[in-house]
């Protein structure tokens, strides 16, 4: 019987759905790298969220392996091209957590804009200031989306009946305009954007991308909306840019102060930049929970089972 080793906790439907397709699935949830290091060659697959990095060792003791599942979608603490030379599949599920982006997105951009936390805070005090928390409203502003896949498009899905002008560029993608977006290129994103919402996974080419020579070429200052990975954004720079009026207001559901699991902060003391983010009005921040709800859970296992279902049975 074929092995499965679950490294991260998923929902139980993935367990019963391979088990059901003839796989013997063993919990190492709890369990040390080293430990699961020590067993790898006896499994035929691994599920992952992102509690370690699945490196180059991981995957030499993984003599066995033809699948890595990883329950969302980023595969950045997987080396997938290494994976692939070896024989690995590796499966990831943007489609079972891009209605809970796109929403949380929503809700992060229309929170932002009328000021829902400084409002909530400052009415639980006492205090009562209608003109310091008078809002924006989404209706003619241009949003644009940077990324265009499962994520930005369920973004984009949403801000329909908003009366926006919604525009994206993706630079791998091409011909998705609808009526719901139009495609453009950066070009256009720098000139028109009013809210500018990031869509894009980690790579080396989007590490750090937004910085303050990215930021500088947009003709109006913008809101930025970051629920895709904490370092495609320099956040010394985007801290400058707040300052300086260049971004009206950010809303990050993501930090690239997180460890790898993004169950936690990196050990040691967060710098300076980020008790400025922290204690700024104009900041709304979110613990990376944007594709993190209770239908997300279970549809990010369902996906895998389909795809492993379809790789294998």
């Amino acid at each position: 019987m074929k092995k499965v080793l679950f490294i991260d906790e998923v929902h139980h439907v993935l367990k019963e759905e391979l088990e059901a397709m003839g796989f013997h699935c063993d919990d190492y949830i709890s369990r040390s790298r080293h430990e699961i290091l020590e067993i790898l060659h006896d499994y035929f697959g691994v599920v992952i969220r992102s509690k370690f990095i699945i490196d180059k060792t991981f995957l030499d003791h993984a003599i066995n392996l033809k699948f890595i599942a990883r329950a969302g979608s980023g595969m950045e603490n997987i080396n997938t091209h290494y994976a692939g030379k070896k024989g690995i599949h590796c499966i990831n599920s943007p489609e079972g957590n891009r209605d809970a982006v796109g929403e949380h997105t929503l809700g992060m951009l229309i929170a932002m804009l009328n000021k829902f936390v400084s409002s909530d805070q400052q009415v639980r005090q006492g205090f009562w200031d209608r003109e310091a928390n008078r809002g924006t409203e989404i209706k003619g502003k241009v949003v644009a989306i940077i990324g265009y896949g499962n994520m930005g498009s369920a973004f984009a899905q949403r801000l329909k009946g908003f009366d926006a002008e919604v525009i994206a560029y993706d630079k791998y993608k091409n011909g998705f305009s609808s009526d719901h977006v139009r495609e453009v290129s950066m070009d256009e994103v720098y000139k028109k954007a009013d809210i500018l919402s990031l869509h894009v996974p980690l790579t080396e080419e989007t590490e750090y991308m937004v910085n303050i020579e990215y930021l500088n070429k947009f003709a109006k200052p913008i809101y930025l909306i970051n629920t895709a990975r904490g370092k495609v954004i320099r956040t010394e720079h985007l801290a400058e840019m707040i300052r300086n009026g260049k971004v009206l207001g950010a809303a990050l559901d993501v930090m690239e102060y997180e460890s790898v699991s993004f169950d936690s902060f990196e050990e040691g003391q967060l710098p300076e930049v980020f008790r400025f983010l922290a204690s700024s009005p104009n900041v709304l921040l979110t613990p990376h929970v944007a594709g993190w709800t209770n239908e997300s859970k279970y549809k990010l296992a369902q996906v895998l089972a389909k795809k492993v279902k379809e790789l294998f049975v």
